[in-house]
């Protein structure tokens, strides 16, 4: 397998005032692009080629010797995901009745579900993620934390949601307001389409 580059779902500047055209220059043409960039360095020749990105993060994950290709095969994973949770005029309270009813059933409602996702993002500490996912034990949703490159398959856990904490994410926007940020992406940016669709998976 060779990783590529996943295009944006959406124009630059599709996402503004909540995310500007400057941070996706940024987030996706730079970051984005160099995960991608350096994980191929390192799947080149390696036993992995051939692999699907999913395969090679079980394959490399807490393996100390092959925390270069996790890194950043897991990165370019996340990342992805990330884009698709993206929309613009996305976010509040008009989720998918689906969907609606299983975070009332399992989180306690839309405005418990909103404060604890934001808390789960904020208090992330350094660099990460913040996840809504399945628990594949229980088949309820759970919020989950992830540090670095952390993926929530790895733990037994089927991720519909993410927001991406990582500074380089937030700060030209938001500067080190990780809070304000975390509220904008629930209130202004959430693809709920793509949560649900995921829910149905």
């Amino acid at each position: 397998m060779t990783l590529k580059l996943m295009d944006l779902p959406f124009a630059y500047d599709a996402l503004a005032p909540y995310m500007s055209a400057e941070t996706f220059e940024y987030h996706h043409d730079k970051h984005h692009a160099a995960y991608v960039t350096n994980g191929n360095k390192l799947l080149e020749n390696s036993e992995f080629e051939g692999k699907t990105a999913t395969e090679i993060i079980k394959a490399t994950a807490n393996v100390p010797e092959q925390a270069g290709i996790f890194n950043n095969v897991a990165q370019d994973w996340n990342h992805s995901f990330f884009w698709n949770c993206l929309k613009p005029n996305g976010g509040g309270t008009s989720l998918p009745a689906k969907l609606a009813k299983k975070i009332d059933a399992d989180l306690g409602g839309y405005e418990k579900f909103k404060t604890d996702f934001i808390n789960t993002c904020v208090t992330q500490f350094g660099s990460g993620w913040g996840w809504l996912c399945i628990n594949n034990d229980t088949g309820k949703l759970e919020l989950v934390k992830t540090s670095n490159a952390g993926v929530p398959f790895i733990k037994n856990y089927t991720p519909i949601l993410t927001c991406d904490v990582w500074e380089h994410a937030y700060y030209i926007d938001y500067r080190n307001a990780r809070p304000k940020f975390v509220e904008s992406f629930v209130d202004n940016m959430i693809n709920w389409e793509f949560v649900e669709a995921q829910l149905d998976k």
